[in-house]
């Protein structure tokens, strides 16, 4: 399993994020009970941060796209077969690319390493 550091970096500061606004419920609720505080801040808690959850381990924006066609000629060995390309990263793009180049898997992994070599950021 590959970790995608920018999702787990801003799920840690989401995390982060989340201790004042829970803190804030309990000191306003501590005349409720301890127990009681703590469950009305976990559940406001998990009202809010569903949504950021959701939208960090879910949106697109935070990871790499790719472009599938099948049966392409690979741009490096010629190979007809399932062709991809990596069109855009957060250091990479590739969207207006006038003339694209689809290589098969094994071509297509090799050219990732390269480009992983050359500090393009595939997370």
């Amino acid at each position: 399993m590959r970790i995608n550091v920018r999702r787990y970096g801003l799920y840690l500061l989401r995390w982060q994020a989340s201790t004042p606004l829970l803190a804030a419920v309990e000191i306003v609720l501590f005349t409720t009970g301890p127990l009681i505080a703590a469950i009305i801040a976990n559940l406001i808690g998990g009202l809010i941060f569903f949504w950021v959850d959701q939208y960090i381990f879910t949106s697109c924006r935070l990871a790499a796209s790719w472009q599938v066609k099948d049966e392409v000629a690979c741009s490096d060995c010629g190979k007809l077969a399932r062709g991809y390309r990596l069109v855009q990263t957060s250091n990479y793009d590739r969207t207006n690319d006038p003339a694209p180049e689809f290589r098969c898997e094994q071509c297509s992994g090799r050219k990732t390493e390269e480009l992983r070599s050359k500090g393009v950021r595939l997370e």
